[in-house]
């Protein structure tokens, strides 16, 4: 074909101007890859056009097309990331994301649709015989400019689209790839036909298409899982782990994973114990979210706790679990085993102002709950204690009182014997009564036990010499501590 030179090379020149304009950074991360990407887009369209039409190529006309198909994609690309970015609003509350998965979409049909165009155009070529075909210098420097820029773009791209997790830059990037491979394989053909095998430039059209064909496929793919809320594969091990490894978690009961755009949104359930008080189990909820976020500053997952019953709870930590959740207050508790029926028998404190009838439907609605955690045929006892107020207005009790209580403690831990060093002794007057409170010292060898049993000794004595006294605080330390 007849035409000037000139036109391609300096196609060639401007080709090559952009690839070094195309090595300094964008100085905006996602919008700025998009222009660049429709600029560079644009300029290998043409250029192909015009040396597709200048040798008569199929391969290389239908590499035009492959490059003014993906002008037109980079162009909605960039139209995609701008909405992508929008906030999540009172209509989209999960965000604008999935907008690039719908713009990367109509980029997988525009593939296929330009694949199916250069298998057509092919088949007829080869079907009516040889073509004249021009492969010139300028045609070759157009291809090797336009796989230069078509590298340089996919490297950028590819990294970008991974940083910001962008679907519609990770489409680019693939185009871009693609085109390599095809302007290679287009020179190849051309190289082939110079050479004298006539049949190469079809052959090259049929190898672009197949190229175009596969990046359409994979494209598409990762789109339409994308779209149907698949799960990322990859990640669901990854923060498997990450929560199971928080401290508090006895499991991950489930975990549902989906990508929207850069971001990824889940529901995670865990497993605590159900002995846990609210702030413990909120303080894991916090540790989890944490690790997460740590993790991965694009995760949106929301952590849900599920109380679990562990083998190793003990009789007494179940009851007062069931106490618990019933905002009462137990203690005293005593368990039995007789042959195969459970005994229970326990204390229950209750508001002292209230009634028998009201205080007995409370304690029977307790037992009730007991034998659902136990058994049918638990045999339950409670004892009504009255509930001391909360706060009581307190004031230290005149010298005399103080030094008669100090006085008797200690001789009643002489007595005792096991009891040594009686010290810090505080008496207090309420409305209620006398608080007493006092430290003293026990061999560091005796059980709990045998401790509580000598202070609870002490007492009774002491009572029964201060009858108004309401609550005995005696607070044991191991000799020498």
């Amino acid at each position: 074909m007849s035409g000037s030179a000139e036109e391609p090379a300096s196609l060639s020149t401007s080709l090559t101007l952009m690839t070094d304009e195309l090595e300094f950074a964008e100085p905006s991360e996602k919008l700025g890859a998009a222009k660049a990407s429709i600029a560079a887009s644009a300029v290998l369209a043409l250029a192909k056009l015009a040396a597709g039409l200048w040798s008569g190529s199929l391969s290389l006309l239908s590499e035009a097309g492959h490059a003014g198909v993906d002008t037109g994609a980079t162009i909605l690309t960039y139209f995609a990331v701008r909405a992508a970015d929008k906030p999540a609003d009172e209509e989209h509350h999960y965000g604008h994301g999935k907008i690039e998965s719908l713009a990367a979409l109509v980029e997988t049909g525009l593939l296929f649709g330009l694949a199916l165009v250069v298998v057509a155009e092919a088949v007829r070529r080869l079907g009516e015989g040889d073509h004249d075909i021009d492969a010139g210098w300028p045609v070759f420097a157009v291809l090797g400019g336009s796989i230069l820029i078509d590298f340089v773009r996919s490297r950028q791209l590819s990294r970008i689209a991974e940083a910001e997790g962008s679907e519609a830059l990770a489409a680019d990037a693939l185009h871009f790839a693609s085109d390599l491979i095809s302007s290679v394989l287009v020179l190849l053909g051309l190289a082939a036909t110079h050479f004298g095998f006539v049949a190469g430039d079809a052959v090259a059209a049929f190898g672009v298409a197949l190229f175009i064909a596969v990046a359409g496929f994979r494209l598409g793919r990762r789109t339409i899982e994308t779209l149907l809320d698949a799960a990322p594969k990859e990640l669901v091990p990854h923060f498997n782990q990450i929560i199971n490894d928080v401290p508090g978690v006895i499991a991950l009961e489930s975990l549902r994973l989906r990508t929207v755009g850069a971001k990824v949104i889940g529901e995670a359930s865990i497993a605590v114990s159900r002995t846990l008080s609210v702030e413990q189990a909120a303080r894991i909820k916090a540790l989890v979210n944490r690790a997460i976020a740590a993790d991965s500053a694009n995760a949106e997952i929301t952590v849900t706790i599920e109380a679990r019953a562990l083998d190793d709870e003990t009789m007494i930590e179940r009851i007062l679990l069931v106490a618990a959740r019933r905002h009462l207050q137990s203690h005293h508790i005593v368990v039995q085993q007789l042959d195969e029926k459970l005994s229970i028998s326990l204390d229950m404190e209750m508001e002292g102002e209230l009634e028998l009838a009201r205080a007995h439907a409370v304690a029977s609605e307790f037992e009730s709950a007991l034998r659902d955690e136990f058994g049918a045929d638990t045999e339950i006892d409670t004892h009504l204690e009255p509930l001391a107020p909360h706060v009581l207005i307190g004031r230290d009790a005149d010298p005399a009182m103080r030094a008669a209580v100090e006085n008797s403690l200690q001789r009643h831990a002489a007595a005792e014997g096991a009891v040594h060093d009686v010290h810090d002794v505080r008496v207090r007057g309420t409305s209620s009564g006398l608080v007493v409170n006092y430290h003293c010292r026990f061999d560091e060898m005796l059980t709990v036990e045998a401790v509580h049993e000598a202070l609870d000794g002490m007492e009774r004595k002491l009572r029964e010499e201060f009858p108004t006294i309401l609550r005995i605080a005696g607070h044991p330390e191991p000799i020498g501590a």
